[in-house]
Order: C-alpha cells, then structure tokens, then sequence
C-alpha cells in the first residue's frame, strides 16, 4: 500500500499507542464495575462534592452538572466542579470517587498550589500551540521544505509550538495525581466511605491516572519523532 507520509519514525509511537489502548480499556472498565457499587452512605457525586467543599472552607465553588460521559472536571477560571450526569446524580463508590477528586483540585486552588498555577497558565499556549503546530510541520516537511522565517525554519517554529502542548502533559501528571491523592484523604477523613469502599475507589482513580500517563507518553515520543524528522531535514 502506498503511503506518502509513512516514515520509520512511526515505530517510536507504537508502545503509546499500546499504553494509551490499554488505558481507556482499564479506565472503563474499572469505571464500569463500580459505577454498579452502590456506597453505604447513598450519597451522591453532587453531595460528596458538596460536603468536600464546605468541610475544607471553600464557599465560592459551585457542584453543577455537566454534559457527556466522564465529562468531569474542575474549572479554575469559573470556580466550578462539573460532574458527568451519572456521578452528579448517581450513589456509586465511582461517582463518589470522581467526584472528590474534581474537589482536590478546588481544594489545590484555594491552597495555590503552584503545578495547577502553572498549567493554568500554560493552558492558552498550549491549546494554540497544538492547534497551530501541525499544519506548520506538514508544510515544513513535505511541501516547502528549507523555507524559514525570521531565520528559524519552519519545522523548528512547529516544534516549538507543539512543545507546549508537551509541557501541558507533563505538568498535568502531578496536578492528577494530587487531585487523587487529596480526594482519597477526603473521603477518609470525613468518614464518607467505608473501609472497604476505600480500595474501589483508589482503583478508580488509579485508572483515570492512567490516561493522563498515557497521553503525556504519547506526546513526549511524538516530540522525540518530530526532532529526529528535523534532523533528517537538515
């Protein structure tokens, strides 16, 4: 089959692509099986939310409810939590656990902590950066190679605009990973779940842990990919 844009370099891609499969597969169906694990308590993704906030002082969060499947998140600019439709309404030790850990990160914004700072503030470019990378590369690579401005190539302007996008990964991984570690000590210590909800609900979000793991290899080996390509160019 004849493939224009196919290079050995696409190898290096393979173990994410593996990793990133294997994550989505863990992350539902961990997901899955505890969405069907009612907690003892019977509270909702929207009380557990709730009771986080106002147990640690923060008053000016608000638990509304979002649109589409495992759309949660937490929005610094607007000062929201916004939990999925099923872990807003639901009683399940998995809406419960996603739950309090879109609060970790409220609770991480109200304490400044600087990772969720700097990916705040990185978030923009790096949105931009991704957005406009990819067809700078493409034109640099294939259709005008050579071509500069300013001096700087095209395929160094590519690079460095989807840099950022790389350094939002990277720096996603320890605000993800607080977010849990945060949200398990919640539970915990407001006693709202039991001791043997505790462990389902670290399985949760060790598995949506993964995806963010996943993505960061993905974009730390195209990058690599990109460089190797550029070097070839010159």
């Amino acid at each position: 089959m004849f493939m224009p844009f196919w290079d050995p370099t696409m190898l290096l891609l393979i173990p994410a692509m593996i990793l990133a499969f294997y994550a989505q597969t863990k992350v539902q169906s961990t997901y899955a099986k505890y969405s069907q694990v009612l907690s003892a308590s019977r509270r909702t993704g929207r009380d557990i939310a709730r009771t986080i906030l106002s147990q640690n002082g923060i008053s000016d969060v608000e638990v509304e409810e979002g649109q589409g499947f495992l759309s949660d998140h937490y929005d610094p600019i607007t000062r929201k939590v916004r939990l999925s439709p099923h872990n807003y309404s639901e009683p399940s030790v998995a809406a419960i656990s996603v739950a309090a850990h879109e609060c970790g990160h409220a609770i991480q914004h109200a304490k400044g902590y600087m990772p969720l700072q700097l990916r705040t503030a990185i978030f923009p470019m790096a949105n931009i950066g991704t957005m406009l990378a990819w067809p700078i590369l493409l034109i640099g690579l294939f259709f005008v190679p050579g071509v500069r401005i300013a001096g700087v190539s095209l395929i160094d302007i590519g690079i460095l605009l989807f840099s950022f996008g790389v350094a939002f990964q990277l720096i996603t991984l320890p605000v993800e990973f607080d977010a849990s570690r945060r949200a398990l000590v919640q539970l915990d210590r407001l006693g709202l779940v039991a001791p043997d909800e505790q462990a389902g609900a670290k399985k949760v979000l060790d598995a949506a842990a993964l995806t963010y793991v996943a993505a960061a290899a993905a974009s730390v080996l195209q990058l690599l990919r990109l460089m190797i390509l550029r070097d070839r160019r010159n």
